[in-house]
């Protein structure tokens, strides 16, 4: 695929659009696109998309920035512990089988999928109802909270946004605009701490191709952000998990049969 990389164009704006409308997802349908259409190696494609994802959440983050909904300070925490997750994660990562790393990583597909489907709780995101910093359970709930998503970043090569939205709202009580704000810059943290952790292992990158997807990403995170502030988020959700079901079946199929 090196010889078309202009393919990863409209592939990689697909992922930053949901990226960028949902404050994370964008790494685990960047994975399976890496795999199954520009034809990497689970181990390769889990690596660029800590690029790709690392950089067009980056741009997503700017503006988020600009509107005064992210969290810096906890951002910072959540990705500085986080960290030691991520390096398991990696060491981890690069000791599994790649078939195994795909069943995985399909079955963390179906699972972020049911739990998108839940409904959200009445009221949740309204109004800024953020849980008061400083007390001893609310930095154990941050500490475990960030390790946990370090790991994933680390093994799976995503940036965690899936689970720190939920997370951020249901347990911390951000605002849904301050969660997807605050999630993009742990993201953008989280997948440089993770790539660094994954220079020494000698995995080889198709530069071209992942220029070109990451620069479909950035733009595709721009406009996802644009359209998820003027888009019903329930619609918004269900779609992204009906498409993460069907990825998900695909990759546990696939897996089965070429095994």
């Amino acid at each position: 695929m090196a010889d078309m990389p202009w393919i990863a164009l409209p592939l990689g704006a697909l992922t930053g659009v949901v990226m960028g409308a949902l404050g994370g997802g964008g790494a685990i349908l960047t994975i399976p696109v890496l795999i199954y259409v520009l034809g990497q190696s689970p181990h390769e494609a889990t690596t660029s998309s800590l690029v790709i994802v690392g950089l067009s959440a980056l741009a997503a983050t700017i503006g988020h920035l600009r509107a005064g909904r992210v969290r810096v300070a906890d951002a910072m925490i959540l990705a500085v512990v986080g960290s030691l997750g991520t390096y398991a994660g990696s060491a981890a990562s690069a000791a599994v089988d790649q078939r195994i790393l795909l069943v995985l990583l399909a079955a963390l597909l179906a699972v972020v999928a049911a739990l998108m489907l839940r409904p959200t709780p009445a009221g949740l995101g309204s109004e800024p109802t953020i849980a008061p910093v400083g007390g001893a359970s609310h930095w154990r709930r941050m500490s475990g909270l960030a390790i946990g998503l370090g790991a994933l970043t680390g093994f799976f090569g995503v940036g965690g946004g899936f689970a720190i939205v939920p997370a951020l709202t249901l347990v911390l009580g951000y605002p849904m605009a301050t969660a997807v704000g605050t999630s993009l810059l742990v993201i953008t943290l989280n997948s440089a701490t993770a790539f660094i952790s994954r220079l020494g292992q000698g995995v080889q990158l198709d530069g071209p191709l992942l220029v070109t997807f990451t620069a479909g990403a950035i733009l595709g995170s721009l406009l996802g952000g644009y359209a998820g502030r003027r888009a019903s988020p329930a619609v918004l959700k269900r779609g992204f998990a009906t498409l993460l079901f069907v990825v998900a079946a695909y990759m546990l199929v696939s897996a089965i049969v070429h095994r």
